[in-house]
């Protein structure tokens, strides 16, 4: 709620936001009641072509965080980092892995 409060103040008067979200079960629609200028958007189940970091976060868990124990809260940190920046690391993977055809970044 307070995530949309931020986006609330941010949206210009006589504007609207929409914000899109994965369905996570934390996610809910009652985040935005209090605010008339968001409205929230959520993904189908199973659709990770709407949601790019879906694949990213498989291709980590594949390359480098399934099957692992860690020590505690700042292995799991020190992990997640290293992988996060192994994935990065290669530019065309992150833009292969990330575009889709009806996005256009520029």
């Amino acid at each position: 709620t307070l995530h949309m409060e931020q986006i609330s103040k941010a949206t210009e008067l006589g504007r609207h936001a929409v914000v899109i979200m994965d369905g996570a079960g934390w996610h809910t629609f009652d985040t935005v009641q209090p605010f008339n200028n968001v409205t929230l958007i959520k993904l189908p189940p199973y659709s990770p072509e709407l949601n790019p970091i879906e694949q990213v976060w498989s291709w980590l868990r594949q390359h480098y965080l399934s099957n692992r124990t860690f020590k505690g809260y700042e292995d799991i940190v020190g992990q997640v980092s290293k992988a996060w920046n192994k994935f990065i690391s290669v530019p065309e993977r992150v833009r292969k892995m990330c575009l889709r055809d009806w996005i256009k970044l520029t």
